[in-house]
This record gives structure tokens, C-alpha cells and sequence, in this order.
């Protein structure tokens, strides 16, 4: 058995980043990119207005102005401003030779073609050419991850299609023979396959590409041929169930059959402690524990960390500080230790209803998860602990 510390570095040393391939924008959406990218012109390209109003010299606000065109974005301007004129102008329209101000409609009067400020600001309203970013610039780093607000400069330095990394694909199947598909009523003995399900959830919210594969049968043979026959196309093959260590528990031999070099086998955490991790130079397999909030837990925190690692996303976990509601306490300390927890009000955390690891209900009411590290028996209520956001 190893520490979870070695479990989680074993793991992201091992990933390899996947390929680099040209995304449409509209695609992009929590993509990592695998290219630094430049502007390929000042940003703005040049002084424009912030806001609808009047473009004019600071100076002549103080006194009446007159009006000499009006300028529309996407315009350019026909006539400069002189000294005692200003321009209609509106938000995001070039502003005209001589103007260095914009006075908001809101701010003033226009009659028979004259302007008289109401109301003196010291804002001038303008947007400054290359006051975002000059043409050349590195605008974005590689291994950023894509949000909407990446995307929105992405289209303006002219980034499209985006160079990205390529998302890994995770084969993803069940073993057991109790197990029947969810559409299925279950006879005696039998049990619906939560977990393909979870697990496919899982890893499509966190941008990877999750393929449900079935339910395979607790039989040697079956195995050895069902994930051969997947990981052609996949590079991680993900089995939960099968992993420990009852007279049907075969899954870690079905790897060694198919190629794999198992480097770990057993991880001191709870829940998860069964759990292998394997390679075989070009793919990856990971046999997870059968219970429910086991898969949940250990994909949150030791195989997201991991697929993260193949799409160049390196980035430590969201961590959230709050106070914990109710205490906490267990007979053994000598494992690391994650439990659901679940937001009260702001600023504060309390575990919920938990009656071990096939308690399916327990994840669903929870959005955070609570990791108790070795050593540790009891948290106070109050106490200040940190928490990963689901």
C-alpha cells in the first residue's frame, strides 16, 4: 500500500500530454491552450469611444460647442475637431483628430445643432489605442484554460481556430456479475450499474471525453478480451469494481494479461483504498473499487489530476476555506480520509448523512468534498477547514 501523496505524484509523472490540434472558437470552451498567442493588432486599433456622447477637447467644456458630424461605430471620422466643436459620437467609434473627451449624452444639451455640458466629470470617457495590448504582444500563455472571458480575447487577437491540446479518451466499463443496466428492473441478487454512468458524468463536466463501454462479467477471459478490445481507441481504460480482493475480484490480473505494468495496487485513503493504476507505454488502465462514492471520490481527486496532467492543464485543486458546522470524529486515523460535505450558510461546511461508500445518496446531496488527513481522529465544530468545490 502506498500514501495517497505517492499515489497522486505516480500518477501525474506518468501522464502523457497529449497532441496539439486547431479548435473552432465556438468550441473552445474549457480546452487548454498549447500555444502561447500574440495580437495581431493594437487593442483597441485605435482611440474609441467608451461611452455615447459628444468627442471633444477637455478644454472647451466649459463653453458652448458645435456640432460637426456624427460618428457611427465602424466610421471613420471625416472631419477633426477644432477648438469650440465636438462630434456626436458613439460607443466604440473612433474618435476624431483633436478630440481627447467624451461627454455622456446623459451630461449634456444639444440645440440647433450647439452643446452645453450640464454636468463636468473628470473621466474622458476614451479607450486609448493599444491600451489592452500593443500588436506582437503575448496576450495568452500556453496552458491557460479557455474560459468565456479567454475566448471574448482570443476573437480579438484574431486566435481562430485556437491551437489546443488534444482531450484524452477514457474507455469506461463495469464489472460484476450483480450488475444490469439501469433501464433493466432487477431480478433477486441484482443491482443497477450506477457507476458507468457517474463515471461518464464525471469526466464529461471536467472536458474529457468518456466512453461508455457496458458492463463486463466477472470472468477472466471476458475481461482480458473486452478491454483489449477497447483500448485501441482509448488512452486510459477505466474498470470500477473487480479490484479487491474476493474470489471474483480479477480485474487487476485481466491488466497484467493485456500488456499493463500495474504500479500501484492499494492506496492508504478512505474510501478508495483499492484502487491499481497501471501503463504499457502507450495507454494507461485504472481498476477503481465497486461502491459508488469510492469511484466518485478517487476520479475527483487522484484521476482528474492525472487527465488534467495529459491536457496540459497543470493547475493545483480549488480549495475553499469554511467553517465546519458540526464536529468530527473517527476510530482510525491511520488512512486519509474523504467525506461528502454540503454549504450552509456562507462561510461554513457540515458532513452529510454518510453511512459509508455505496451510499449513493450521500453524493448527490453533497457539493463539496472534505479530506481528513492521517493522523488526524477529530475536527472542533468551528474549526476552519478547507474544502474541494464539486
Amino acid at each position: 500500500m502506498i500514501t495517497f501523496e505517492q499515489a497522486l505524484e505516480t500518477m501525474v509523472t506518468a501522464a502523457v500530454r497529449k497532441g496539439e490540434e486547431s479548435v473552432p472558437l465556438v468550441d473552445c470552451l474549457d480546452r487548454v491552450l498549447a500555444r502561447d498567442v500574440k495580437t495581431d493588432r493594437d487593442m483597441p486599433p485605435a482611440d474609441t469611444s467608451a461611452m455615447d456622447g459628444y468627442a471633444c477637447r477637455q478644454d472647451d467644456r466649459d463653453k458652448p460647442m458645435r456640432v460637426v458630424e456624427t460618428i457611427a461605430a465602424g466610421r471613420v471620422p471625416t472631419l477633426p475637431v477644432e477648438a469650440g466643436e465636438c462630434a456626436r459620437i458613439m460607443t466604440g467609434a473612433i474618435l476624431p483628430q483633436g478630440a481627447d473627451t467624451v461627454v455622456m449624452f446623459e451630461h449634456a444639451e444639444e440645440k440647433d445643432g450647439w452643446v452645453r455640458v450640464t454636468r463636468q466629470s473628470d473621466s474622458r470617457n476614451v479607450r486609448w489605442k493599444g491600451e489592452d495590448g500593443h500588436a506582437g504582444d503575448t496576450v495568452l500563455r500556453a496552458g491557460t484554460v479557455i474560459s468565456p472571458g479567454v475566448i471574448a480575447l482570443l476573437a480579438s487577437a484574431g486566435c481562430d481556430p485556437a491551437p489546443v491540446f488534444a482531450r484524452p479518451v477514457v474507455a469506461v466499463m463495469a464489472t460484476g456479475d450483480e450488475l444490469v443496466e439501469p433501464r433493466a428492473k432487477p431480478d433477486a441478487g441484482k443491482i443497477r450499474n450506477s457507476n458507468g454512468y457517474q463515471l461518464c458524468a464525471q469526466l464529461r463536466k471536467m472536458g474529457v471525453v468518456g466512453r461508455y463501454e457496458g458492463i463486463v462479467r466477472d470472468e477472466l477471459e471476458e475481461l482480458v478480451t473486452r478491454i483489449g478490445q477497447v483500448r485501441k481507441q482509448a488512452d486510459l481504460v477505466l474498470m470500477s469494481g473487480g479490484v479487491s480482493e474476493g474470489d471474483y475480484d480479477l480485474v487487476p490480473e485481466a491488466f497484467r494479461r493485456c500488456g499493463y505494468r500495474l504500479l500501484f495496487e492499494s492506496v492508504a485513503m478512505q474510501p478508495g483504498r483499492p484502487m491499481v493504476f497501471g501503463a504499457d507505454g502507450k495507454s494507461f488502465c485504472c481498476g477503481l473499487p465497486g461502491n459508488p462514492v469510492s469511484t466518485f471520490v478517487v476520479l475527483e481527486i487522484l484521476l482528474k489530476p492525472f487527465l488534467y496532467a495529459m491536457m496540459g492543464r497543470q493547475e493545483s485543486p480549488r480549495m475553499v476555506p469554511a467553517m465546519l458546522a458540526q464536529a468530527f470524529r473517527r476510530r482510525k486515523a491511520d488512512r486519509q480520509s474523504t467525506i461528502p460535505v454540503r454549504f450552509q450558510e456562507p462561510g461554513w461546511v457540515a458532513p452529510v448523512e454518510y453511512h459509508g461508500s455505496a451510499h449513493i445518496l450521500a453524493i448527490s446531496q453533497a457539493d463539496a468534498l472534505l479530506t481528513i488527513p492521517v493522523g488526524v481522529s477529530e475536527i472542533k465544530e468551528g474549526t476552519t477547514v478547507y474544502v474541494r468545490p464539486l
